[in-house]
Parts: structure tokens; sequence; C-alpha cells
């Protein structure tokens, strides 16, 4: 027959609590040391795991189409100078997974080679991050994106070919939004002349500020200059407005601030009543989420 000894539990109050409170202790200093030690090794990789949560993050602005703001800015959109800027801190957004997501995943080309001439003279940080990098030649949806990876890759990282990416993309960027933006002065004339249908000149001047990624704040005084203006008709003006979603909502916030602002006309009051109308439907839909 073998002896148990009855189970009378930790009577000890005393020593229970000590137990306890270093047991709490011991489990901070477990997580501080498993940070430290995780840090460590993304380090060594040359990726963080903040630059994995915010690669992750642009993806859900690309599955949501929301704009991306600049780190701790959140009513200023990142556009491609900033990325070209090397001057610029972009915190988290210059870690080689965010720079590869905006490369590969961003709809606009422009976007998506600054992104890779950001991420040139990073590439062979470590042979992760140059693998990485060679990804992003392979995956990317922009033709201009792969050459660039290409140039960079054939020439062994070589400062010189990387600051030709560079410079480049930056004539790219400029060229596009310059071609962009002429073709919708060009619309625009040809809806005052008649020679284009309302309809088809609000659809293309969405998908021309969209893809010649047009500024966001000449976007917004175009977009404003059309709800205003005594020359436009009204359809047009609603048809616009149907659109209005597709902007992001910093642009819009400042078009209705602007709109609001104008001098009251007849046509102004209606356009004014549907903002106002928009802005109910948000925030009743905000409030459901």
């Amino acid at each position: 027959m073998v002896y148990r000894q009855p189970y009378r539990g930790i009577t000890t109050v005393g020593w229970k609590q000590t137990s306890i409170r270093e047991r709490r202790e011991f489990d901070r200093k477990s997580v501080q040391t498993t940070d430290l030690d995780t840090d460590r090794v993304s380090e060594g990789l040359g990726i963080s795991h903040e630059g994995l949560k915010v690669a992750l993050r642009i993806k859900e602005h690309y599955r949501d189409n929301t704009p991306i703001c600049v780190p701790g800015e959140a009513d200023r959109i990142l556009i491609p100078e900033h990325l070209l800027n090397r001057s610029l801190d972009l915190q988290d957004l210059d870690d080689p997974l965010a720079l590869a997501m905006l490369a590969t995943r961003d709809p606009e080309s422009s976007m998506a080679i600054a992104a890779a001439a950001r991420f040139g003279p990073i590439a062979n940080k470590t042979p992760l991050v140059s693998q990485l990098f060679d990804i992003v030649g392979q995956t990317s949806r922009h033709p201009l994106v792969r050459q660039a990876v290409e140039l960079v890759t054939e020439n062994a990282f070589d400062p010189h070919a990387i600051a030709h990416v560079q410079r480049h993309a930056s004539r790219f960027v400029l060229r596009t939004r310059s071609q962009y933006t002429a073709a919708l002065r060009q619309n625009l004339s040809a809806l005052i002349d008649g020679v284009i249908a309302p309809r088809e000149f609000v659809h293309e001047f969405f998908e021309l500020t969209e893809a010649g990624n047009v500024r966001h704040d000449i976007r917004k005084k175009l977009v404003l200059s059309l709800l205003v203006s005594p020359t436009i008709r009204p359809s047009i003006k609603f048809l616009v407005l149907e659109n209005f979603d597709r902007l992001p909502h910093p642009v819009r916030l400042a078009i209705i601030s602007g709109v609001l602002q104008a001098e009251p006309t007849r046509h102004t009051e209606v356009i004014k009543e549907e903002l106002r109308w928009i802005i109910s439907n948000e925030r009743q839909a905000a409030e459901l989420h």
C-alpha cells in the first residue's frame, strides 16, 4: 500500500503573496528579454517587427481603397515626392518590408517606382533584404519597377546604378504628373466646348487623377473649382458627387469645407445641401460600424 499525504493546498499566506509578486516580476523580465531577442534577430535580418505591421497596414489600405498617410500626420497623404526625398524620415515606412509592399502592390506606377528607388540604397543591407529586393523585381505589377530592380541587382548594388534609378524615378514622376494634368485641362476645355459628354468627362477625370497620381492639393482645387463654378452645369456637378467617395478622406473634407464657405448662389446652395446629405450618411455608416 502506497502512502499518500493528504493535499492541504498552500496555507502560508505570506509565501503565496511573495510567490505571486516574484512570478509577476519574472514574467515581466521574461517578456522584456523576449522582446529584446526578437529585436536583435530582426536587426540581424535587416527587417523589423514594426515594419511587418506597417506592410500589413499598407495592404489593408489597398484592399479598402484608403490613402496611405505620412507617419504621424493623418492629414498628410503620402505622395511619390515623399519617398524620393531621402532626407525625410518616414519612420517604419523605411523598413524594407513596407517599401517592398509599396513597390509591388501600389496601383500607381509613380508611387511604386518611387518606393523602389528608396529601397535601392538599403537593398544589400543583409542577404534577406537583397532577396526581398529581388522578389520585388519579379512580382511588381509595374514594368518600370522590374527594370529598376534588374539594373541595380545586375550591377551588384553599385551606388551609380542606384543613383541612376533615383534620377530616372524623379523624372518619371514629374513627367507623368505633367502629362495627366495637361490631359485634365484638355478634357475640361472639351467639356466647356461641348465636345465631350459630361459622364465621360467625369469618368476620365477620376481615372486621370488616380492614374496620374495628381497631387492631392491639386485634386482638391480641381474638384472644388468644378463644384462652385457658375459655368459648369449642375448635372455635371452631381456626377462628380456620385464619385465623391473615390477621393481620399482628407481631400473630401477640404472640398466640403471649401464648398460650404463659397459665396451663396442658387447652384452652390443645392451642392451644399447634397454635401450635407453625404456627410450625414457617412456619419450614420460610421456609427453602424
